[in-house]
């Protein structure tokens, strides 16, 4: 088995998820609620079955990750269990798992610590996919039409371009929030794994639905720095520029409120205040409690000479996790043959249109787990491993003169148009001017892309560009408000359960059709 990672290998998404993983592990919770609590968060598109199917299977699956070493945060109280279990927005029972605030890094190290220890797995980093490969392109008889069997990757160390061959491809490739030109993501994260499904015809879902998070750190020295939801869990307030808590005029449930709901609460604050940012407040907290519980989040914070225990934190909301994603069934398998995707890539119907804090790393664990076991069932289309490999390298190129200034004002031009026309709330005419600009970009993206030598910066502006677009097609076609998708033309809900599908195929888009069954 091959793992090819874009950067080193514990560069990833996950590694900075701080909150936690959530399960019904406490004796005062149970599947039922945290079904229900995901399902509200959802807003209708949630699929019941396979959702339920995850909750179920949480406890077990902390189970399966302390076996390979991870370590959550103990109880203070045994009543409540052998961990301790936070709350955050959307959910009505504690049941976040955590370690401390960097939940992401300890799963990651662990379960990568396994990888690296098991004779059967290879890494290689500093690896960029390309593109997918499918058997018609090959001529491979024994593989179905239109079966992927491989990927294009570009070796960031030796600059060449190589195709791998595989019985089955996994996308793993995490969410696309570089789009944008404020986000909690790591400038790995610009959908590439969409970009890649969709130049192949996998049908995508739901690409309208970019979660903001509420509260990212407000700095101008701090990038791309999350202040975790548990924060608020643990009982900060959110409050404006003249000191006052707000989020009682927007939600009962105040600062637990859904994401969606908390982020257009903060944006309307600000657009009515002029200001910049608004404020977590932590003073009226145990200051010793919130050192211990969140050492990351303090430490850091100190370091821009913020004290989070004494004065009110400057935040902001920022593109987050993309809830939809390249469509896939119960065990992960896309639209195309031989071809699975798991994690934030994946639209797989449990986040709906609006992901449950926490419920990410339990819908990554469940089903990568789901997937594995697919895959040892697969029949194999290559004989033997002399023919998984390289079939011949390409030279590529490093970004120079015109062509890297041009990759560098068009990347920030893309993702300033999404942040500034596409963002926390919509309208009809911002996405009419979004979408000119950004086929525009496309167009001169593409001509480079056939006519220059690949690069890395060209690789990753090719896959935001048509991301963008995704999303911007995505957002018009869905003509009312539903979770993360707010539009002033449509404000209310429609009746039934829309769901947006549409197949990939080519650098020319289709038309998007609207699947309401």
């Amino acid at each position: 088995m091959h793992i090819v990672t874009k950067k080193d290998s514990s560069e990833s998404n996950t590694n900075y998820a701080q909150g936690g993983i959530a399960a019904a592990l406490s004796p005062f919770d149970d599947f039922t609620t945290h079904l229900e609590d995901t399902l509200i968060a959802g807003d209708g598109l949630c699929d019941e079955t396979v959702t339920r199917a995850m909750v179920e299977a949480g406890p077990r699956l902390i189970d399966r990750l302390l076996s390979y070493g991870v370590e959550f945060s103990p109880s203070q109280e045994e009543s409540q269990g052998p961990y301790a279990l936070g709350r955050e927005g959307g959910h009505t029972r504690n049941r976040i798992l955590h370690a401390a605030d960097l939940t992401g890094r300890e799963l990651e190290q662990k379960l990568l610590t396994a990888c690296q220890n098991h004779p059967g797995i290879m890494i290689e980093e500093n690896h960029i996919g390309l593109d997918l490969i499918l058997a018609d392109e090959l001529s491979i008889s024994n593989a179905p039409h239109g079966r992927v069997v491989g990927c294009w990757v570009l070796d960031r160390t030796r600059l060449t371009r190589t195709p791998y061959l595989a019985d089955v491809v996994v996308l793993a490739t995490g969410g696309c929030g570089k789009v944008y030109a404020y986000t909690s993501n790591p400038d790995i994260a610009t959908g590439d794994g969409l970009a890649m499904a969709y130049r192949a015809g996998a049908e995508m879902a739901n690409l309208e639905f970019v979660q903001f998070h509420p509260t990212c750190l407000f700095h101008p020295e701090a990038k791309s720095f999350l202040i975790s939801e548990a924060v608020r869990g643990e009982g900060a307030r959110l409050i404006n520029g003249r000191g006052e808590r707000f989020m009682e005029r927007y939600h009962t449930l105040e600062e637990l409120a859904p994401r969606d709901i908390v982020a257009r609460a903060m944006d309307q604050e600000m657009k009515l205040s002029g200001d910049p940012c608004v404020y977590l407040d932590l003073r009226h907290l145990d200051a010793d409690f919130i050192r211990q519980r969140f050492p990351n989040l303090n430490r850091t914070c100190a370091g821009f000479g913020i004290d989070m225990t004494g004065e009110p934190v400057p935040v902001v909301p920022a593109a987050h996790y993309m809830c939809g994603g390249v469509r896939v069934d119960s065990l992960g398998r896309s639209t195309l043959p031989g071809l699975l995707v798991v994690g934030e890539s994946a639209c797989t119907g449990v986040h709906g249109a609006n992901r449950l804090a926490s419920n990410s790393l339990l819908e990554a664990v469940y089903f990568a787990e789901q997937a594995a076991s697919l895959v040892q069932a697969e029949p194999l289309i290559f004989a033997s491993p002399t023919e998984i490999g390289v079939v011949d390298i390409f030279p590529v190129a490093e970004d120079s003169g015109h062509e890297a200034m041009v990759l560098e004002h068009d990347w920030d031009s893309v993702r300033r148009v999404m942040w500034d026309y596409v963002g926390i709330v919509r309208s009809e005419q911002r996405l009419h001017i979004a979408l000119s600009r950004i086929r525009a970009i496309r167009r001169t993206v593409e001509e480079m892309a056939v006519t220059s030598l690949w690069n890395p910066s060209l690789v990753e502006l090719r896959n935001i560009a048509l991301v963008a677009e995704l999303i911007v097609l995505s957002a018009q076609q869905r003509k009312e408000s539903r979770g993360l998708h707010y539009t002033a033309d449509h404000p209310n809900k429609s009746p039934g359960k829309p769901v947006n599908t549409f197949l990939g195929g080519g650098t020319d888009l289709h038309a998007l059709a609207l699947d309401r069954s």
